[in-house]
């Protein structure tokens, strides 16, 4: 365990919005539990707060079920703070087209769904147990004493994106709706549920393409990684407590127009 006794399971770490939010969560003394399919970059090995990696293909049922039962042998009889749910795939034609309901595979329909829906709702069962342990940091009032779960979700769940393909935006939605109606179940367990949805955030998966998104932004910006990170960090943080069932939109205020 770390000074700050929390720990967090996140997934899809390897790049962008999750190893924006490893950082975060490293900094404030988290000890960090990842998967995703690649190896993690040689300068996150260093980190001394991510303690374990363990490569894994969410949308495959026997890895899904290695990695949590490996990830709960890590964690042993500590309580689990915070899952964040974070991996997920938005397949494109060869040439970058977006697939739409048309023109889209029926079989890539499925997969986008093993992993943008069926593999959380999946982790929040598996780690339910070590959720409702919580972080032993209670103060009496119910704050921080069981874990947290972040859905990250997608402004494209909420309206057509220009770029991101159809079964992309449809999981997206459906990955809204079951951060509700997991907000009520685990509630009886004392485990929050929340979503956070990003807008156009600049990481190493936009194209120059998104350029042309940036007047239709009030804030007129792309997002950052860390922004996203910061507010995934604050939902499971006591100061939110008493927030659960809430997707928060980080999009500049583009989810508006």
């Amino acid at each position: 365990m770390t000074s700050s006794g929390r720990t967090i399971v996140l997934t899809g770490a390897s790049r962008g919005i999750g190893h924006a939010t490893v950082r975060r969560f490293s900094e404030a003394g988290w000890r960090i539990i990842t998967c995703s399919r690649e190896d993690v970059p040689d300068e996150c090995k260093r980190d001394p707060n991510w303690t374990h990696h363990i490569p894994a293909d969410l949308s495959d049922a026997a890895d899904l079920d290695a990695f949590v039962k490996e990830a709960n042998a890590l964690l042993g009889k500590e309580g689990l703070s915070a899952l964040v749910n974070n991996a997920a795939v938005s397949p494109k034609s060869s040439f970058k087209e977006r697939l739409g309901c048309l023109n889209g595979d029926r079989e890539a329909w499925y997969e986008v769904f093993d992993l943008n829906l069926f593999a959380p709702l999946a982790l929040c069962r598996g780690f339910a147990a070590a959720l409702h342990r919580g972080d032993g940091a209670g103060d009496g009032t119910g704050a921080g004493g069981s874990g947290s779960i972040v859905n990250i979700t997608s402004i494209a769940g909420h309206s057509i994106h220009p770029f991101a393909g159809s079964a992309y935006s449809v999981s997206k939605a459906a990955l809204s709706a079951l951060t509700k109606e997991l907000a009520v179940e685990f509630a009886e367990l004392g485990v929050r549920v929340n979503a956070v949805a990003p807008g156009e955030i600049d990481t190493e998966m936009v194209g120059p393409e998104y350029e042309s998104l940036i007047p239709r932004i009030p804030l007129n910006r792309m997002g950052t990684a860390a922004e996203v990170a910061g507010v995934v960090y604050q939902l499971c943080a006591d100061d939110f407590g008493y927030v659960t069932g809430t997707e928060l939109f980080v999009t500049g205020g583009q989810h508006l127009l």
